[in-house]
């Protein structure tokens, strides 16, 4: 596979085919724990990790599985992956567990991860379906982080709070209070801020895309128009 497909499947991912923005898959955890930065980051790298291992698994058995059977076998690779990724961060990051509670179990259920496992790695080699899972991951990711920035800034005017919970005490710095003796914005932490606030990110992207394609179409006319005039003179 040439690097030209490499950057389309990373482009794909990370913007064109956006699991929240486009494919608008995986809602139930992001509207639901991005009231943080640091909730949404848990969540997006153990999404990502799942997306990963099961993308890899479902490329290298995919000529082995029969089509009649491969969605079961997808979801049950999918679900060993994602107790995994549980039992890991019920041991290594118990506080963080703890705030995300059911959501991580709930990854199983998330459509974009069966979804890709189907469209993609079950038709693609290896390299193509980790870069794939990545790419998707970490666009997942972005999306979780930023929805969750902006609601815990607007509900709580701190930013990455608690991200000791993830990293340990070393990162104690990246909790920033930004507006203190802040009482709240309390719509911006509930499930219809959630809402609104990714209604308002995936506006701001079909705005930046309109505006990519338009520029894109005038750098086409204008070497068309030289051309045009050139053979006239």
């Amino acid at each position: 596979m040439s690097n030209s497909n490499y950057t389309k499947i990373t482009r794909d991912g990370l913007w064109d085919n956006n699991i929240a923005f486009v494919q608008i898959l995986g809602l139930c955890p992001l509207l639901a724990v991005s009231s943080t930065a640091t909730n949404g980051l848990g969540l997006g790298i153990a999404t990502t990790l799942v997306l990963i291992a099961s993308n890899m698994t479902v490329s290298l058995i995919r000529n082995m599985v029969r089509p009649e059977i491969r969605i079961p076998v997808f979801m049950l690779i999918i679900a060993s992956f994602v107790t995994a990724v549980e039992l890991a961060m019920n041991a290594w990051f118990y506080d963080l567990y703890k705030v995300l509670g059911i959501f991580i179990p709930l990854i199983v259920t998330n459509c974009a991860i069966l979804g890709r496992a189907e469209a993609f790695a079950a038709r693609n080699p290896l390299p193509a379906s980790i870069v794939d899972g990545l790419s998707m991951g970490i666009g997942f990711t972005l999306v979780l982080v930023v929805l969750g920035a902006i609601r815990e800034i607007l509900g709580f005017g701190t930013l990455f709070a608690k991200a000791d919970l993830m990293f340990g005490e070393s990162v104690s710095w990246m909790s920033i209070t930004l507006i203190n003796n802040y009482d709240g914005f309390l719509l911006a932490i509930l499930p219809p801020g959630a809402f609104i606030g990714l209604g308002l990110l995936a506006a701001l992207k079909n705005v930046i895309d309109a505006r990519m394609a338009k520029n894109r179409k005038l750098e086409i006319s204008i070497p068309a128009t030289e051309a045009v005039e050139n053979s006239q003179s």
